[in-house]
């Protein structure tokens, strides 16, 4: 009997279990409801180039049905609807179009992780760009700056211009490229990147080309023009211009309008002066030359003395036998200022230290309130330094400005500094008319502040007195430290407290370079 009860035992449980089983297979599994869409774009915003696809997936769980809709007469989908969960469409146009996607659900469905209805539409934005193309037009300028008639353009054109004379370039382009490069041979500049147009002048005789390349990384894109013998550089009866004076390598460069004749060249007509808060140093010529490379270019070179950026260096000239290659003398000039350059530290690619790739609303008004905010800013192609714009300010009388570069997002724009180290901190200005303030009065200035921990006390930068050089472009610097080493900021900031005019200024290249300071 004992085996019989066993066996008994062994047929129950093995009911029991039969019976479980049963019963796991009898659960219904719900299927969640849940919105997911793709495209195989989605990660650059559905951009594209004519004639290229997206591929749309609907992989939704829970979906009952589907009807993708597509602009009419642009994709290659038939009839512009379909409810394929995986559709390929391929435009043919270029253009800005919404892609709707009506989804029924079985059950109400999430989108992300918020509970919808179980009807759900969505739109998918695509950008369609052309294949990108650029034309160019150029003119001369006139002597008097205004735009001049319009060159040939074409390959071996020889386009005449006079030497020490400029060009202004200026494209079109399709496709949207994120890039523009201009190269000018044997131009100044020779390099200009993403600038719509450009002004740069020949200094050099003979025949030369340019190009520009425009491209864009993705949908990857690229184009290019290019002009050989474009432009033929000839001899001109235009005086000779000192067009900039400027540290370079161990020599005091002398920058003219055109190339200059080498056997014309007397370094004793040339003279240099140096003030050191007040210390006057007057060093000898070694030798003076011009540069193997940049035939516009003098070289001085002083005998056992070196220019600091701590001092105030001026050079003179005395008319004798220098000349031009095209054979115009060079008029004298006396106590031209030496204008030191190096690594700016505010060419970061983000700092628009020369105001070419910012807008007007990108430089903030600081709200320090009245006086500070009697001023009007925008960004001017009227005047410039350098390259096309410069940043115009307008300060009303007994008004004052502060101002500070900001992205497209608010956030302020940044360079690093180093606590402890030495910089020049610069910037050119071009004042329109002389101020009218009282005498005694503190004459309006600019100065360039910064944050954090700025040194108040750094004076102006420039000051605007009567005595300033109105109606030309004027360089201005100050020899600064800063306490707090990371990113900072520069504050303008322009006080027209005692002026009862309005005073005009244009801002233009700021600068901010490692300073070596006379021991």
């Amino acid at each position: 009997m004992k085996i019989y009860k066993n066996i008994f035992k062994f047929l129950c449980i093995a009911a029991l279990s039969f019976t479980a089983c049963d019963s796991d297979n009898d659960i219904e599994l719900n299927e969640p409801s849940h919105r997911v869409i793709y495209t195989s774009q989605m990660d650059f915003g559905n951009t594209i180039e004519v004639g290229n696809y997206i591929t749309f997936g609907d992989v939704s769980p829970g979906v009952e049905s589907r009807k993708w809709t597509f602009p009419e007469n642009i994709t290659s989908v038939q009839g512009a609807e379909t409810s394929d969960d995986i559709v390929k469409a391929y435009f043919n146009k270029a253009g800005v179009y919404d892609v709707s996607l009506n989804q029924t659900f079985k059950n109400d469905a999430y989108v992300d992780e918020v509970l919808k209805g179980k009807e759900l539409d969505t739109v998918i934005v695509v950008t369609v760009l052309e294949p990108i193309s650029i034309s160019v037009t150029a003119n001369y300028i006139n002597p008097d700056g205004t735009l001049g008639a319009a060159l040939n353009m074409a390959d071996g054109a020889k386009n005449v211009l006079e030497a020490s004379r400029s060009i202004r370039y200026t494209y079109s382009v399709v496709g949207a490229p994120e890039n523009t490069t201009w190269n000018f041979e044997e131009g100044t500049p020779a390099s200009v990147e993403n600038t719509e147009t450009v002004d740069i002048k020949y200094r050099k005789m003979g025949v030369f080309g340019f190009d520009l390349v425009a491209e864009r990384g993705r949908p990857f894109g690229e184009a290019m023009v290019a002009y050989n013998d474009f432009v033929e550089v000839v001899p001109s009866t235009d005086p000779v211009g000192l067009d900039a004076v400027y540290n370079y390598q161990d020599y005091i460069a002398l920058e003219f309008s055109r190339e200059m004749d080498p056997a014309t060249l007397n370094a004793a007509d040339f003279s240099v002066t140096i003030d050191n808060n007040g210390t006057i140093i007057n060093p000898m010529i070694e030798s003076a030359m011009v540069d193997a490379v940049e035939g516009n270019r003098i070289l001085l070179s002083l005998l056992n003395e070196t220019a600091y950026n701590d001092d105030t260096v001026t050079v003179s000239y005395t008319a004798g036998s220098l000349a031009t290659l095209d054979f115009v003398a060079a008029d004298s000039f006396s106590d031209v200022p030496l204008v030191f350059v190096g690594n700016n530290i505010l060419d970061n690619g983000t700092y628009d230290f020369g105001f070419e790739n910012s807008l007007d609303t990108n430089w903030k008004d600081l709200g320090w309130g009245a006086p500070w905010n009697k001023y009007s800013f925008r960004v001017s192609t009227a005047q410039a330094y350098d390259g096309t714009n410069s940043g115009y300010v307008e300060i009303q009388p007994n008004g004052g400005m502060i101002m500070a570069q900001v992205d497209n997002d608010g956030a302020f724009v940044t360079f690093d500094v180093e606590a402890g180290k030495t910089y020049e901190l610069g910037v050119w200005v071009y004042v329109e008319t002389p101020p009218n303030y009282a005498a005694g009065a503190i004459p309006p200035d600019i100065r360039l502040y910064w944050a954090p921990a700025t040194n108040w006390g750094v004076g102006p930068n420039p000051e605007i007195n009567t005595n300033f050089k109105f109606g030309e472009w004027v360089y201005s610097s100050k020899i600064v430290t800063f306490s707090v080493s990371g990113p900072t900021r520069i504050n303008l900031r322009g006080d027209n407290q005692s002026n009862s005019e309005v005073m005009k200024i244009y801002l233009d290249n700021l600068t901010l370079i490692e300073a070596n300071l006379r021991p």
